[in-house]
């Protein structure tokens, strides 16, 4: 059965100056629901996303994240940001933090957990990204995948109730892929409500409830992924994913 309403976007609009970035924007996710949100360079995923956290305001329509409803000034944005978890394409770690430092710190400030607390936390979620033994370790003597999975663990110990992935492989080697998407794979299967921001369709075939397919800023089609890859209801759609398929 589908969850409560977790992200509720109506009629969302976004500009950067003169270029509208989001075009009558409306998407909502459950909790439970596994969205991949694909579509081709510029489309406006990442931006529907940083809206979806309040890293971008949107210029018109509605969005409710959380039971909050999010707008430019918003005074709840800082406190909704700890139920929403963030992974980004660039792994954004401390370089001159260990690794378990880069998970505690927030923790501690934000959420005002004990050091011993947010210790234990950390140590649980490096063990379920598979790198416990890199806890000592400063980001930079990681490998690009071990650095991707540390900032998933660094999300993961805020406890949020959303994660949203902009692209978290497209920065990383291609060997480094699949140790990164086996961990968010696994993820999904625990039942967490994620957004995902990919082009590996692979991955999306495997863990997705919903596809999202965007073009210029708009919601071209929304299908269940055996729909969207078997028989995907616009020629756009239909030839992205040739493309896409093809490499």
């Amino acid at each position: 059965m589908p969850g409560e309403i977790i992200i509720q976007a109506d009629h969302i609009d976004k500009f950067f100056g003169t270029f509208k970035a989001l075009d009558d924007v409306s998407l909502t996710v459950r909790q439970g629901e596994r969205v991949v949100v694909c579509g081709p360079s510029g489309s406006g995923k990442s931006t529907l996303i940083r809206c979806f956290n309040g890293l971008e305001n949107h210029d018109a329509g509605r969005l409710t994240v959380e039971g909050v409803e999010l707008h430019e000034g918003s005074p709840k944005i800082r406190e909704l940001r700890q139920n929403v978890g963030m992974v980004f394409q660039q792994f954004n770690l401390f370089p001159h933090l260990t690794v378990l430092e880069n998970l505690t710190i927030g923790p501690m400030k934000v959420r005002k957990l004990s050091r011993r607390a947010a210790e234990e936390t950390a140590r649980k979620y490096l063990d379920r990204v598979h790198i416990p033994e890199q806890a000592d370790k400063k980001p930079g003597q990681l490998s690009g995948g071990q650095q991707q999975r540390v900032a998933i663990a660094r999300s993961l110990c805020m406890e949020p109730r959303v994660m949203l992935f902009d692209e978290p492989t497209s920065a990383l080697d291609p060997e480094m892929i699949g140790e990164v998407l086996d961990v968010m794979v696994e993820l999904a299967q625990s039942g967490m409500t994620m957004v995902v921001v990919t082009h590996e369709m692979g991955f999306a075939r495997k863990v997705a409830d919903t596809m999202v397919f965007m073009e210029q800023g708009r919601i071209v089609e929304t299908s269940p992924p055996e729909t969207f890859f078997t028989n995907p209801e616009s020629a756009r759609a239909r030839l992205f994913l040739d493309q896409i398929l093809e490499h």
